[in-house]
């Protein structure tokens, strides 16, 4: 088995691309052991030292390493080892009778929004999200309220410098561009 590794624009974080299916729908995002309890793939590199949060998504896996740990090479080959074991052992990535995806948050909008929402939706799966899960991450709607826009950063967005960037002048413009209405665009 060959794993690749790609940098993200997340210096915190490696994006791993095992060549073949991780989640076959949603994703999956621990920030700590113990939200890795629903996946035996989050738990093992969990177990590496130095790993603070994973993400999953349909062929690749995200990890995030603490701020101790000075440089990737310290814990590169252990997480290498962690993600080649698990997918030889025939283990499932995720505990049976878990949820897969963890893309049921609650959203908010007002129905009278109904249609700005859908292309707002439209935009996200279109645009953005294959432009961010390319950099090793999500993002997903969440809300929208009297013209501003809120939406959640996972994965290698999370916490990344340049996230700020990428909603400002990215995805902000984006939406203003399509639908005047929208002012803002806030990170949750």
């Amino acid at each position: 088995m060959f794993i690749q590794t790609e940098a993200t624009p997340n210096p915190a974080t490696l994006k791993f691309l095992p060549g073949r299916v991780v989640l076959q729908e949603g994703t999956f995002e621990a920030k700590d052991a113990d939200g890795a309890a629903r996946s035996p793939l989050a738990q093992r590199l969990f177990d590496v030292p130095g790993v603070a949060g994973v993400y999953f998504g349909h062929d690749f896996i995200s990890v995030t390493k603490a701020d101790g740990v000075d440089e990737w090479p310290q814990v590169k080959p252990a997480l290498l080892g962690a993600i080649m074991e698990h997918f030889q052992s025939g283990a499932p990535v995720m505990a049976e009778g878990s949820a897969q995806a963890d893309d049921a948050a609650e959203e908010f909008y007002d129905a009278a929004d109904h249609d700005t929402v859908v292309t707002i939706k439209d935009l996200l799966e279109t645009r953005v999200r294959p432009a961010v899960a390319g950099d090793g991450g999500d993002i997903t709607f969440r809300g929208y309220k009297e013209g501003v826009v809120y939406l959640e950063m996972k994965g290698a967005c999370s916490g990344c410098p340049s996230s700020t960037a990428t909603l400002r002048h990215g995805v902000q413009n984006l939406f203003k561009h399509f639908l005047p209405e929208i002012r803002e665009v806030q990170a949750v």
